[in-house]
């Protein structure tokens, strides 16, 4: 009820003040898990993806920092964000996104783990690949472009794929080089959705 009620609140926001143009929903799958890997410019990304992906509820990881007040920690959890410690080996956040996939749901990452304005080659997290591998979910790209007030913002959708490792199918373990690697074909795929 919440995320409806939410979804409403920031798409007359995303109306008022931005010029949204949004290409390629027809690729977002309406059934079963997908794995949503967005450029990270603003702090409203979040909301602006949850707003625009229909009957559907994205869940995104969120920086631990953002649950400290506990009043905003319950309305996040209820927009669907479950809390990652940032530069930790976090299991809890882990298995929680493992989890939601298997139960077929929509869940948001920012595989350059920060905001960031441009592509940034160092800019990369190897976990991101992981997930895509363990989970067998379609990775669904999305680049946003141009995010600021006022102006003609674009938000495309590219076409859904899956992560496949050179090591065989059904492994559980995976070199890191081989998950920086993955992990930085996702985000160059985001980019290239923006002709960078």
């Amino acid at each position: 009820m919440l995320y409806s009620i939410a979804r409403v609140i920031f798409t007359v926001y995303f109306k008022l003040f931005y010029r949204i143009k949004v290409t390629g929903k027809e690729n977002i799958p309406k059934t079963g898990p997908v794995i949503i890997c967005a450029n990270h410019p603003t702090a409203l990304d979040m909301f602006l993806i949850g707003a625009n992906v229909p009957k559907r509820k994205v869940h995104f990881m969120a920086k631990a920092e953002l649950f400290r007040n506990r009043f905003l920690a319950w309305i996040i959890r209820h927009l669907g964000a479950f809390p990652v410690h940032r530069g930790k080996g976090d299991v809890g956040s882990v298995k929680t996104l493992l989890k939601l996939l298997e139960q077929g749901e929509i869940v948001g990452v920012f595989p350059e783990g920060t905001r960031s304005k441009k592509k940034d080659p160092n800019k990369r997290k190897a976990g991101i690949a992981l997930f895509a591998l363990a989970s067998g979910a379609p990775v669904l790209p999305v680049a946003i472009k141009n995010f600021r007030p006022f102006h003609k913002v674009e938000m495309i959708f590219g076409k859904p794929y899956r992560l496949h490792s050179e090591s065989g199918e059904g492994r559980k373990t995976y070199s890191r080089e081989e998950l920086q690697r993955l992990s930085y074909d996702i985000i160059e795929s985001i980019y290239a959705l923006m002709g960078q």
